[in-house]
Parts: structure tokens; sequence; C-alpha cells
């Protein structure tokens, strides 16, 4: 795997991980208690910790995509590390078998970066001319918050979302491993009357879906919509439809040869889980990547929600995405 080259910002960082530059804008946004530790704060209408700010800032200010990228991105929690091994198997398939893959060695985290968590964390600019082509970045961000180049350039986007109830249940069994011992367990109520209220990592929700999924619309070409329930559902089909917006499709001898499946199998949550990459390390800054894999599943809400809390977020649901032709599957209680 190609090392990425990186160079230090010339800027001051606080204990927080806040620099000069981005302190005093992060000290006059509204701020609300963060899920973890410390604050999250209202950055550009979607909720952030001061770290993942400047972060941010710096990803807005540096990145120039080019033509070829692929960006993948999401909401927290909802089959982002899927989709990472999904995309860089199908682009690199005449690269790789898949008994060769890097996804054999490697956690799909290092293989595809985040912006903010790895190549702009710390104050860093990276240098990304090493990267091979077609590169594939990730992010969180919401699309209005993107860097103008990769808006206004022809680079793909994919973006990958979930239905509500299962989001917010999967975000919370991830961010309660993650929560410090001294602050107590992050209770389930409380989480969620977050999560209502729109008070998230990088939500709202509904705002950070809908921002992708009206850009869909628009510009098809551009952006590709995916919903995890469908993948689940039919993974060959939606492989094959992804292959085609990527601009590789899946010819038939590929077909005929089973490369799908093979694909499918290599990125599996069962698999994906036995690797011994996934076991240990952290790819992802906070977070050990043995927590990045739990059970995958839809409709794993029914296990943990009252038909009280479960009314509350779909009447919510109903509201937001009133008019927009978006829709999710969710299972009856």
């Amino acid at each position: 795997m190609e090392d990425i080259q990186i160079t230090q910002r010339n800027s001051t960082v606080s204990e927080t991980g806040e620099s000069d530059q981005c302190r005093d804008i992060i000290s006059s946004l509204p701020k609300e208690e963060g899920w973890v530790s410390g604050y999250m704060y209202l950055y550009q209408g979607f909720w952030c910790p001061p770290k993942e700010i400047h972060a941010v800032v710096s990803f807005q200010n540096n990145f120039q995509a080019c033509n070829t990228d692929t960006i993948l991105v999401s909401m927290p929690k909802s089959g982002t590390t899927w989709l990472k091994a999904l995309v860089f198997s199908i682009i690199n398939r005449e690269k790789y078998q898949t008994a060769e893959s890097p996804l054999n060695s490697f956690n799909p985290h290092d293989l595809v970066p985040f912006f903010e968590y790895r190549l702009y964390a710390n104050n860093q600019v990276p240098d990304l001319s090493a990267f091979p082509s077609p590169r594939i970045f990730s992010t969180h961000v919401p699309y209005p918050s993107l860097p103008e180049s990769i808006r206004n350039s022809t680079c793909r986007v994919v973006y990958i979302c979930r239905n509500p109830l299962d989001n917010f249940i999967s975000f919370w069994h991830f961010l309660s491993k993650a929560r410090p011992e001294r602050r107590g367990p992050l209770l389930l109520e409380e989480a969620f009357d977050s999560f209502c209220n729109g008070v998230v990592g990088f939500g709202p929700f509904f705002d950070h879906v809908l921002g992708y999924w009206k850009e869909s619309l628009e510009r098809p070409e551009k952006v590709l919509f995916l919903k995890f329930e469908d993948l689940k559902e039919d993974i060959n089909s939606q492989m094959k439809s992804l292959a085609v917006f990527l601009g590789c499709p899946f010819s038939l001898e590929e077909e005929r040869d089973g490369v799908i499946e093979d694909i499918s199998k290599l990125c599996s949550l069962d698999s994906l889980k036995d690797i011994e990459a996934n076991k240990r390390g952290k790819s992802i800054p906070y977070f050990e990547n043995n927590t990045l894999f739990r059970r995958g599943e839809v409709g794993d809400w029914i296990n943990y929600l009252t038909p009280e809390m479960v009314d509350r977020l779909n009447k919510i649901t109903e509201q937001k995405l009133a008019g927009s032709g978006l829709e999710f599957k969710i299972t009856s209680l």
C-alpha cells in the first residue's frame, strides 16, 4: 500500500487540537454536550467536535479534487466500512485478485482514508500527489460544506445512508464503547433525545441525508445515492449499479466467472471481522478497529427502542422527508 506524504501546517495547536486559526471561530459557535467527551459545535449547520472542525476547515481550504477521484460519503454508522471495501475492490479488481486483495491485510479505512480523521487531522496538509489514480477518499461532511473543487469538478460521489432507527442504534452502540468510564454509560434515552433533536456528529441526520439525496436527483452522473437496506437485500444488483456509476462495469465474462460474488464475499461483514488487521489497532483515531464491526443487520432497533420512541422518530422522519421522494424501508414492530 502506497504511503501518504504529510507536511505540517504552520499553526499552533492547543491541547484540544484547535489551531489558532480555528479557535476564535469555534468559541463563537453554538455548542452542546458531546456523546463521548467534551462538546460538539454547530459549524456550517452541522455538529462536530473541535478537532474535526479544524480538520474540516483545512480540508475545505486545501483539497483539490481530480476529475477521476471518487469520494465516499455517509453519516457515521451507515455502512461506511462496507462501502469502502466494496468500492476499493470494484475499482481495483483488475489489479488485485480477491486472494491477493489488500483488504486481507489492511482495514478498509487504511485503504480509503478519511479527510477529517486522517488526511487533514492534527494540522496536517497532505501531499496527495503520490496517491494512485483513480484516488478514493471518504468523509462524513455534509454536501454544502464539501470543498468547491469536489462540488464543481466531475469527480464522483457515492453516498450511503441507513434508515434512522438502525442508524441511531448503531451509533449509540459504537460511541458507548468509546465513551470514557468517568462519564458513566451513554444512556439510550438521552442519546435518543439528542438524535431526534439533530444533535449528533455531522448531523442533523435528515439534513445530511437530504443534502445528498437532492443532489443525486439533480446530478445523477455526479452523486450516486445508496441505501444500506438495498445492499443487504440484493448486493449483486447494487454492486452492478455501483460499478457502472464508477465507470468500470462488470463484463459478462466477469459475471459468469463469479467475480461479483467473490467481491461480495470478500467484503462481507463476516469476512472483514475475521481479518487480523480488523481485530486490533486504530485506523480511525479514538476507535478500536474491532468496534467498527457489530451486527450489520437491518431492523436491530426492534431490540432496543420502545414503541413510543419508534413512533416519535417515525413522525420526525415523515415530517423531514415529506415531498422529497426519499423513503426508508422500516421493519414493523
